[in-house]
């Protein structure tokens, strides 16, 4: 047998992977499961961007290979969106690379910037990928503390004292997921300033601004961070577009020469109706994000419900499409939710995935409409 390659031995399959199959197989058997675990929006796009898709089946252009930094059209359009919604000016010919998706994005920019012992810095409780990716390209996970107390931001004075010397990379995500914090301004700001002095490229993870927040910001805002930001966002979490895989990379054009470099050598460009559909989306009215808004509105309400119901807390200041929850004291976040998928058959992720940080915690989905959410309601009563 051949032998895999050591670096499949710093990595398991993805948590979520794995755990569907266990929730496909009780379907299989006639369990009603309720699917709360998974940030896959349910509702469908915006009609014009299904139009897009089907009028674009009919350009000659739409089955040829496409360009590797996507059509001037694709990039214009994301340039207005980030100057219409965060004030954030962006050279559409060289700060703005369309990705098939941000997850994607994450190996690429680790794949330009990182060689093998070098060390990244990463957020605990966090997204798994970040310290996947690392661990499969070498590089060494260094991880960072959010915590309650913190209102899960950055302690930047626990980061000063760390050692820094191998750190070329550090991952942010606000609104953060699993949590659903938004983004201090003044601790963004500090962070910029550590990574300029410590010559780090801080990357922020920005695809749920527009999920019950206010306030959308980007990184990319703030002063100075352009010369050592970049910004991964995406159209899968705000536009219900997570299977049509469209994000984009945003930040200095030296930045996403680096990283073109990378993806021009993984992939023949996105499709061309894809493309189209992505440009519908970005530019349907900010009515669309208040519709939206009023749906997870209404679903987080029940959901706080029944997140109350099984004895959690959680802070209703919180963005995003998930809800965060404290379980009661002494529970471990994984046996109760097997406890609960074997029993009630309802679904929702354990806390300790994101990491130790997350211990004691789970995670509840708004991806499922009201009925779904009223019948773990009743079944948990």
């Amino acid at each position: 047998m051949t032998m895999v390659a050591k670096r499949l031995h710093t990595v398991e399959e993805y948590y979520f992977s794995k755990k569907l199959k266990a929730v496909r197989a009780l379907i299989s058997k006639g369990a009603p499961v309720i699917n709360l675990g998974i940030g896959s929006p349910d509702l469908p796009p915006h009609p014009s961007v299904i139009e897009a898709l089907k009028t674009s089946l009919l350009d000659p252009r739409a089955h040829k290979y496409q360009s590797y930094q996507g059509l001037p059209e694709l990039r214009d359009a994301i340039s207005n969106f980030y100057k219409n919604n965060y004030d954030v000016s962006l050279n559409p010919q060289n700060e703005i690379l369309p990705l098939m998706g941000s997850k994607e994005g994450i190996m690429h920019i680790s794949m330009a910037y990182l060689n093998q012992e070098d060390a990244v810095l990463i957020p605990n409780p966090g997204y798994p990928t970040y310290s996947a990716v690392a661990k499969l390209l070498g590089a060494v996970p260094v991880y960072y503390d959010l915590n309650k107390a913190q209102d899960w931001q950055p302690d930047i004075a626990k980061l000063q004292s760390k050692d820094l010397s191998k750190v070329k990379l550090m991952w942010v995500n606000y609104p953060h997921m699993p949590t659903g914090t938004t983004g201090d301004k003044s601790r963004l700001l500090s962070l910029i300033k550590f990574a300029t002095k410590h010559n780090i490229l801080l990357v922020n993870d920005n695809p749920y601004s527009f999920i019950l927040n206010n306030q959308p910001q980007s990184i990319l805002n703030f002063k100075g961070a352009k010369a050592c930001c970049l910004e991964l966002n995406s159209l899968s979490k705000s536009f219900n577009m997570a299977g049509w895989r469209v994000g984009m990379l945003c930040g200095a054009a030296h930045h996403i020469q680096n990283v073109l470099k990378v993806k021009s050598n993984m992939d023949s460009g996105m499709f061309y109706g894809i493309q189209k559909g992505a440009i519908a989306a970005l530019n349907v009215s900010k009515q669309w994000f208040d519709d939206l808004n009023a749906v997870y509105e209404k679903r987080r309400l029940l959901v706080w419900k029944l997140a109350s119901q099984l004895g959690c807390t959680y802070d209703k200041n919180s963005s995003g499409m998930f809800v965060w929850a404290k379980l009661p004291n002494s529970y471990n976040s994984e046996q109760f939710i097997d406890d609960l998928l074997d029993q009630k058959h309802i679904f929702i992720a354990p806390g300790a995935i994101f990491g130790s940080n997350g211990a004691g915690f789970v995670r509840f989905s708004l991806c499922a409409d009201e009925s779904a959410i009223k019948e773990a309601i009743k079944r948990t009563a």
